[in-house]
């Protein structure tokens, strides 16, 4: 499995903002989660429902945008920015790193993020 090409399609499609089927499609079943505040997941359907209730609580996406994207290995380190409007009136607006390590099937098996700010 070629894991540029998984991390390369990804990353498309989160730039797309189809990242709840970027979960479906590139996570491992035992695949976990963290970021900088804190906030964990333990498997690709938590992941799934995590991200179907934060995207349902966007009112207008400004923007994401994707900078650049390393791979070395089986890891892989996007950085991206989201914009969002958010239906509660509060925006988000998030510079990242999303670090994740790969299988040899090219899932997805640990994911991290960091603020680039």
């Amino acid at each position: 499995m070629n894991i540029k090409d998984q991390v390369k399609n990804m990353d498309a499609m989160v730039s797309q903002g189809d990242i709840v089927n970027a979960v479906k499609k590139y996570f491992a079943t035992n695949a976990n989660t963290s970021d900088y505040e804190n906030s964990t997941t333990n498997s690709k359907t938590e992941m799934v429902t995590k991200m179907e209730g934060f995207l349902g609580a966007i009112s207008n996406v400004n923007g994401i945008k994707h900078h650049k994207t390393i791979v070395d290995g089986t890891n892989s380190a996007s950085e991206f920015t989201f914009d969002f409007d958010m239906k509660d009136g509060s925006k988000i607006y998030w510079h990242e790193i999303i670090q994740r390590e790969w299988n040899d099937q090219g899932q997805v098996i640990k994911e991290e993020y960091f603020n680039a700010n």
